[in-house]
């Protein structure tokens, strides 16, 4: 094993009374600042509000650097209610949550000697040429080395952190808990079905065996397609804990911005057409669509297909009700593109009729473009400027706090992360085409 140390390395605490205890610090930590600041206000002779009190620039650095350092389940949950409860949280919260997407420490290498120890014994070091001590990638649950063995395989290899499975349920209590106590979530939300939806999904991810299915079977789907790679996965030196798979060498997707417009066209279209394979034809979705999961190789022009640990399987019942809304648009029957989104539960009856009424209008007002035969131009950011400001001004509304169905959330999440990457990307991409192929 190499011995380059990242400077970002910290031991990952362990253990659900550790972890509790570091969440009840973080607790204090901030209600204390918190307390200092409505102090300070009240002296200056104005009463503060407890968002000013909590969300100071002090306490959100606190914040996103502890769940950071935590890692697994809390700062999962972090990265979830900034994505999926973003228009149910403050703004000011979801803010505070956002950096989570693009920070994670790193195990220190005694920690991680420790772990791969546990999983190929004592004398693992002897099945391989090099391993980089030093990750190549670091997430929420895990991170990924790259390592050759002594029979010339060249290898990434993702590493669970310690104790992250055993403290999942802990962490999300514990979170809850504090949100609820920065008096930043908005009264009389109930939290449960997003809590439930995301223990489930992380003691999912945080099972290799199952990944390493959902890699298989991802692999086998698009093992004949000229446009992707999915790498191999192998056996011999995975386990619930590891999961060891091809090295495949690429590049981030967001290097493709300085790309020529049609490849950038190109791309963008391929991982939208994908997501409606994965719905329509496979009933088998890989749902996280954090950009560090989509990379390409400039020689090749392929799409490497990265972490399938959010896999879904989809219900032919749940397949039909997305279906349903395909022909509705095309035709930009808004009567019945409402009846669609309502058998999918994102237009509930207990929303407020202005409510139902501005979310139609919403629709109805990206719709033509967007389904244009002449392309989208997701370049042209004025439309997506208005239906943020408008999106915002419905999450600022209290009085709305209906979570759509958690397998319908999985679809929504991966839909808005090709929308943001294809905007990134200034893509134009001609979505009647891809709509009309799945009718």
């Amino acid at each position: 094993m190499t011995d380059e140390i990242d400077p970002r390395s910290r031991a990952v605490p362990t253990g659900r009374t550790t972890r509790a205890l570091r969440m009840g610090g973080l607790a204090s930590g901030l209600l204390g600042s918190a307390a200092a600041a409505g102090a300070k206000h009240l002296l200056q002779g104005r009463k503060p509000s407890p968002r000013e009190m909590f969300l100071t620039p002090a306490n959100a650095h606190r914040l996103t650097r502890e769940l950071s350092q935590m890692r697994g389940a809390a700062m999962k949950m972090g990265q979830l209610l900034s994505l999926e409860a973003g228009d149910l949280l403050t703004p000011e919260l979801a803010a505070v949550l956002r950096p989570l997407q693009a920070q994670a420490h790193t195990m220190p290498p005694a920690q991680l000697k420790h772990v791969l120890t546990a999983a190929w014994g004592p004398d693992f070091t002897k099945r391989f040429k090099k391993f980089d001590v030093r990750p190549i990638a670091a997430a929420s649950i895990g991170q990924v080395h790259r390592a050759q063995t002594r029979d010339g395989r060249d290898l990434a290899i993702k590493v669970q952190y310690p104790g992250i499975r055993d403290s999942i349920d802990s962490d999300l209590r514990n979170l809850a808990s504090l949100m609820r106590l920065s008096g930043m979530m908005p009264k009389g939300l109930d939290l449960k079905p997003l809590l439930e939806d995301a223990r489930q999904q992380l003691h999912e991810e945080a099972d290799y065996d199952q990944e390493a299915r959902s890699l298989v079977a991802f692999s086998a789907l698009l093992q004949n397609d000229p446009d992707f790679i999915v790498p191999a996965f192998h056996q011999d030196l995975s386990s619930r804990d590891i999961l060891a798979m091809d090295f495949v060498p690429s590049e981030p997707i967001d290097t493709l911005e300085h790309a020529d417009q049609a490849t950038r066209d190109d791309m963008a279209e391929r991982l939208i057409a994908l997501m409606m394979r994965e719905v329509f034809a496979f009933h088998l979705v890989q749902s996280d669509p954090n950009f560090a999961n989509f990379r390409w190789q400039p020689e090749t022009g392929k799409l490497v297909l990265l972490d399938f640990g959010a896999t879904r399987s989809l219900t032919p019942d749940l397949v039909a009700r997305a279906k349903a809304i395909l022909q509705p648009s095309l035709d930009n029957d808004l009567p019945a593109i409402a009846t669609a989104l309502h058998a999918l539960g994102l237009l509930a009856d207990a929303l407020p009729e202005t409510t139902r009424a501005e979310i139609l209008s919403m629709v109805d007002m990206a719709n033509a473009p967007m389904l244009d035969p002449g392309g989208f131009d997701f370049g042209d950011t004025s439309l997506v400027s208005d239906l943020r400001d408008r999106g915002m001004a419905l999450g600022r509304d209290r009085s709305i706090q209906h979570i759509p169905p958690t397998e319908v959330l999985y679809l929504q999440r991966k839909a808005a992360g090709l929308f943001l990457l294809a905007t990134r990307l200034r893509a134009k991409v001609t979505l009647r085409d891809l709509f009309n192929r799945h009718v």
